[in-house]
């Protein structure tokens, strides 16, 4: 489960999810609803991974989620299904998406960054929380 709250000119996005993986899957899921109005537009057509290595939770969920803008941003990849394992060596995700099709995708919004203002990722007595502050 994902929000959006409202921050000054920025989007904060909190997420919830039963374990840490599920987090980041969420989280990633969450970023798109942020850039693509209908992020069931998003055909999983083309599939990418991503390796990261061992960080702390909330650098690596930024090292996660700016991977996937940037390919969004250079590549022009919408995203739309995630898988996320965690483990010692880091962070292995893979993504399914598909090039931007202006005749089928609405845009939302435009995510220029994802920021550490705010960061945060923390177990609590449901589960995870993901807070953090993307600059539009």
């Amino acid at each position: 489960m994902h929000e959006v709250f409202e921050h000054t000119a920025d989007l904060g996005l909190r997420i919830r999810a039963d374990n840490l993986e599920q987090l980041f899957a969420e989280a990633a899921e969450a970023l798109f609803t942020a850039i693509v109005e209908d992020l069931a537009s998003v055909r999983p057509s083309q599939q990418v991974q991503i390796e990261l290595p061992a960080d702390e939770r909330e650098y690596l969920l930024f090292d996660w989620l700016n991977e996937l803008l940037y390919r969004y941003e250079t590549e022009h990849l919408l995203f739309g299904r995630f898988e996320v394992k965690l483990d010692a060596a880091g962070l292995h995700g893979i993504a399914w998406g598909e090039p931007l099709d202006r005749d089928r995708h609405s845009l939302s919004h435009e995510v220029k960054a994802i920021t550490y203002h705010a960061l945060k990722v923390e177990q609590t007595a449901d589960g995870w929380l993901a807070e953090l502050i993307v600059d539009i």
